[in-house]
């Protein structure tokens, strides 16, 4: 029997749609036509791709018959028919999940042979299984092809592509923005933890009034019902619970709730009402809560109450271990995974990303390793945790090989990760550069530097930005007292101690990652075609963003030293030199914005090199007040008069005063001779 030929005469025949409105059957019929314009070159014969719906198959399947002249595609429902359309493009066509955000060549051919025979559609280790687009900085400010929606649509493209069915469509406004977008494609959608049912904010919805409960519960009640009516038409995972008013307790706006069994009751209550409001309105739809932060902790004390029709939650602390979040210098680290035996459903929260103004990971990748993903994942799942898993993804691009990785395991339940790493590393930078990315991005993990006692208090760029602008505001605000937002790294009793702690820190993570550069330099020499861009573009230019931003952190520790001691001059420099570091490291970023990625890191407002950089302009015009006012001129006449005319004051000053980025320029000027 002869195979079907997939050619540019191949007709995609898909069940009648009506209405103008893009579907998600008519949105996976558009990827793969434009996935066989990129691929195919030449016309066969005329022949068929048939999609018909069956309703006898499980919900998401698919099951593919291929004959001569037709390929017969059965689907279960939009996103069946979805994953069908995406199984052919990926595996007659090439297309890798994230060819987009990876900027994979298309390989071009005249035509495809598909064999003849049938294949079924894969079961997945996990029911609900997506992306949290939070954090988005960069996504929310970008755009593609003058597009706002655009990036979006790529985001939610790539998440179908990796088996992902479930999504929340961005943080706070974005999430309202986006979700008829996101219902497009197919996928559920579901809501920030601090969203309950997606429904608007109260203090946005009622700004004069106080966020309290006990205050306002019907106008509470009515916002809830009417989130749950414009949402029951879409499919949807309702996030039950009760915040305040941001990421943030309750209790903070409404301080009655002055004990762990007052607020565990009221939570308790109020899931069980919008549970009860959501069958209501829509009978049988899945609910789900999360065991997130102080809610955790009330949780493993029995202060929460919940049917156990309602997915459970348990989240990581940001970091890839499965215990509660440190929030501020406060780190219980509860154990965040169900008992053994638990009957209830469960779910997860994780972060490839995360944000904490402290140490995190969110323009670079988790320097946690895939082996310790993999170890904290598949307990996860050994727990009974597979009803329902939302990955932190922030903005996507700097975290592709974890999510790619994390998504193997939603697919499969386990996955190697030396063979994962291979595998993505061929389809990524090419089977001529596979082995030595991979040995790159092995490296990355080897070279993070731990800042706790735990095996995943490991730190990304967060650190080297946050923890030195601390430091470096206590010392203008108060060098006699220690950075209490530093205790929670190291508690010592002056500044000085907890600088020198930091700086020891920031001196192995410098040399660390000049070395994993220079690794990546020596890597790079023997590349060739788009892999290599894409090498530069990735694990290069976060080996260069984190050997600056950390040559910045210790450069900014040894001028607060000197400064300590009085030695104004020598800690202006030393300001100077980190803020310039901090810049390079800035520039790192924005030199790997060619083609559609033009602006793409403009909008770094969480990490902010920029912010450190001018953080450390503030610190050099402190030190010049103490070292050189109230004048300003000795510095300048000791790097710019000539020879002759040292030591000669008859005039004070003869040309008008520098301001610090020109007398710096000068002095290093002088001093690089």
């Amino acid at each position: 029997m002869s195979d079907f030929v997939f050619s540019l005469s191949t007709k995609l025949i898909i069940p009648e749609q009506p209405g103008r409105r893009m579907t998600p059957i008519r949105r996976a019929a558009a990827m793969l036509r434009r996935d066989m314009a990129a691929v195919l070159t030449d016309r066969a014969q005329d022949n068929e791709i048939r999609l018909i719906r069956d309703e006898s198959l499980a919900p998401e399947a698919w099951q593919m018959t291929v004959a001569p002249d037709a390929v017969t595609l059965r689907c279960a429902d939009d996103l069946g028919a979805a994953y069908g359309l995406i199984h052919l493009s990926a595996d007659a066509l090439g297309v890798d999940p994230f060819w987009f955000f990876n900027d994979q060549p298309m390989k071009q051919t005249g035509t495809v042979s598909i064999p003849c025979g049938d294949t079924d559609s894969p079961r997945y280790a996990v029911r609900y299984r997506g992306w949290f687009i939070n954090d988005e900085v960069l996504l929310h400010a970008w755009s593609l092809d003058g597009s706002k929606d655009k990036p979006w649509e790529m985001a939610f493209e790539a998440l179908l592509r990796l088996g992902g069915n479930l999504v929340v469509p961005g943080t706070d406004s974005n999430a309202h923005k986006y979700h008829d977008l996101a219902a497009s494609y197919g996928l559920y959608i579901t809501h920030h933890h601090a969203e309950p049912l997606g429904a608007v904010m109260f203090r946005r919805a009622y700004p004069e009034l106080n966020p309290a409960y006990s205050e306002h519960p019907d106008l509470f009640e009515g916002l809830w019902r009417e989130a749950i009516e414009l949402q029951k038409d879409t499919n949807t995972v309702y996030n039950l619970g009760f915040r305040g008013q941001g990421d943030c307790p309750f209790w903070a706006d409404d301080p009655s709730y002055d004990t762990p069994q007052a607020r565990g009751a009221l939570i308790s209550c109020l899931i069980r009402r919008q549970y009860d409001m959501v069958q209501e309105i829509v009978p049988g739809a899945p609910c789900c809560t999360n065991l997130y932060g102080e809610v955790m902790e009330l949780c493993r004390d029995g202060y929460i109450d919940l049917p156990d029709e309602i997915i459970r939650i348990w989240a990581d602390n940001g970091f890839g271990k499965m215990v509660s979040r440190r929030q501020n210098n406060h780190n219980p680290r509860v154990p965040a995974l169900p008992a053994p035996g638990d009957s209830a459903a469960h779910g997860l929260y994780y972060h490839a990303s995360f944000y904490d103004l402290q140490a995190a990971s969110h323009m670079t990748m988790l320097p946690n390793p895939p082996s310790f993903v993999r170890s904290e994942l598949t307990k996860a799942l050994a727990h009974g945790v597979k009803d329902y898993w939302i990955i932190n993804c922030s903005n996507i691009k700097p975290h592709v090989y974890t999510l790619d990785f994390i998504a193997a395991l939603w697919r499969d339940g386990d996955a190697d990760p030396q063979a994962h790493l291979a595998a993505y590393c061929t389809r990524a930078y090419g089977p001529e550069n596979a082995e030595k990315a991979a040995a790159c991005i092995r490296s990355y993990y080897d070279h993070a530097v731990f800042y706790g006692g735990h095996e995943d208090d490991r730190a990304g760029e967060q650190f080297a930005n946050h923890c030195a602008r601390m430091l470096v505001s206590q010392y203008i605000r108060n060098a006699n007292e220690p950075a209490d937002g530093m205790r929670w790294a190291i508690d010592a009793p002056t500044l000085s101690e907890q600088i020198l702690w930091y700086r020891a820190k920031c001196e192995q993570a410098a040399a660390g990652y000049s070395e994993l550069l220079r690794e990546c330099e020596a890597a790079l020499t023997g590349m060739t075609g788009p892999g290599r861009t894409l090498f530069e573009d990735s694990i290069m230019m976060q080996a260069r963003l984190l050997a600056r931003t950390y040559e910045g952190s210790l450069l900014a520790m040894d001028s607060l030293l000197a400064a300590i001691e009085e030695d104004w001059l020598n800690a202006f420099i030393l300001a100077g030199r980190s803020r310039t570091a901090y810049f390079a490291a800035d520039r790192a970023m924005r030199e790997r914005e060619h083609g559609k990625w033009r602006l793409f890191y403009a909008n770094d407002c969480q990490a902010d090199v920029k912010q450190s950089a001018w953080m450390m302009g503030v610190l050099m015009g402190v030190l010049r007040v103490h070292g050189d006012g109230p004048h300003y001129y000795q510095w300048q006449r000791q790097f710019t008069d000539s020879p002759d005319n040292a030591g000669i004051m008859l005039l004070l000053n003869t040309e008008n005063h520098m301001d610090n980025d020109e007398l710096f320029a000068v002095i290093q000027a002088r001093t690089d001779q």
